[in-house]
């Protein structure tokens, strides 16, 4: 019999304990820090958690090598992942740009039916346990220091996540642990997080949503690009769109911009007609009232106020210029951005344990044979909308494989 050892409790790690306890010649140890295996699933998706999205592509991930991911992704699709959660007892619902949910519209459905899993297998769970030191043992194998207990073992799966979402129990205990088995790390970034800008008008508008595109700039280079949600908060902006172009501006450094387009897919030249037809319809408005039925009420008085126009101005008195620079605003709306809201904000950490030194196919090491790495541990990252987490059920599962 071969004894497995998994560290973390997280996605990827509950995945790939019921991956190697798939066979039963494996005896499966699961060691997690926390009092409760998968305390980050539940805040995934606004604790909804988006469990996967079926468009997962390479082209959806970050990192030194993204495409370090194609073979996991192609032997554990999407499809794949919705029939091991359905084998489970678990209910799904397709909602939109193909983003998977539990029909509960609950995380802790996703959780639970793992848990049962894990106990149905016969994985032996310790938490909390903190495991502090791996060892190699002899020619083959590991002794790895939990507490103040020493285990031994065949194959060795590091599963710690990364050091997103601190307060949840994000760490970086799994880059410490494999850094001391000659693992390279990259540098690390708060990614899927809330964006700080520069302003105040983020305050005036909290709470606030709108579609918009949205361009991440340092002068005349485009940093990134996306489209969808964005929501503004008391310091600064968040939201899906906002999430997606957030990594490229914790490695942006200074000068970096964030724009909004709040009427993208749409026509200029009949967008300038329907606010001529406002002034023409409603003279004695006030100025503030021009973008009303067209935008959230605030922030159409925000970006009124942006492009000069003081709201008890009559819409009369607006000119065909000024008309024109409302509506410059409210296509390239720009905010100055300071920084991120940090990693105990973010969803994901963008960096880790370089992938050049794992199998891509396997996730065996190539620098230790026996050891695995897995999910966030690894410098991979997603976007958002459900791709983190098909990573951590495709690496957790070829991991869980101990194929070498």
């Amino acid at each position: 019999m071969k004894t497995v050892i998994v560290i973390g409790g997280g996605a990827s790690g509950l995945v790939a304990a019921l991956s190697a306890a798939a066979d039963k010649q494996n005896r499966v140890l699961l060691f997690e820090r926390q009092q409760r295996l998968g305390r980050k699933l539940l805040a995934t998706g606004n604790g909804r958690c988006n469990l996967t999205n079926t468009a997962a592509s390479p082209a959806h991930y970050h990192g030194e090598d993204p495409a370090f991911v194609t073979e996991a992704l192609a032997r554990f699709t999407p499809d794949d992942t919705l029939a091991f959660f359905r084998s489970l007892g678990l209910l799904t619902v397709e909602e939109y740009g193909g983003r998977v949910y539990p029909l509960s519209d609950s995380a802790n459905s996703v959780l639970d039916v793992l848990r049962f899993a894990v106990e149905r297998a016969g994985v032996e769970v310790h938490a909390p346990c903190c495991v502090t030191e791996v060892n190699l043992a002899g020619r083959s194998g590991f002794s790895v220091l939990c507490e103040k207990e020493r285990f031994s073992c065949d194959a060795l799966i590091v599963a710690c996540g990364g050091a997103a979402g601190g307060k949840l129990g994000g760490v970086k205990d799994g880059y410490e642990l494999l850094g001391s088995l000659g693992h390279r790390r990259t540098k690390l970034y708060p990614a899927l997080v809330q964006l700080v800008t520069a302003t105040d008008y983020p305050r005036a508008l909290k709470g606030v949503r709108a579609d918009a595109a949205v361009t991440l700039r340092r002068g005349d280079e485009i940093l990134a690009r996306s489209a969808g949600e964005v929501q503004f908060t008391d310091n600064g902006v968040s939201g899906p769109a906002v999430f997606d172009v957030s990594r490229a501006a914790a490695c942006g450094g200074e000068g970096v911009e964030i724009v909004f387009d709040f009427f993208r897919g749409r026509d200029s030249g009949e967008l300038m007609e329907m606010l001529r037809a406002r002034r023409a319809g409603l003279p004695n408005a006030e100025v503030g009232d021009l973008l009303i039925g067209m935008l959230h009420n605030r922030l159409g008085k925000m970006l009124v106020k942006a492009a000069g126009f003081h709201g008890d101005v009559p819409l009369y008195a607006l000119s065909e210029r000024g008309l024109s620079a409302v509506l410059d605003v409210c296509r390239g709306f720009t905010l100055p951005v300071r920084g991120t809201a940090g990693f105990d904000s973010a969803q994901v950490t963008a960096g880790g344990i370089s992938t050049a030194q794992f199998d891509r196919r396997t996730m065996q090491s190539r620098l230790v044979p026996g050891l695995y790495a897995c999910g966030e541990v690894l410098d991979i990252d997603g976007d958002c909308g459900g791709y983190n987490l098909q990573w951590a059920w495709s690496s957790g599962v070829a991991a869980g494989r101990l194929e070498t």
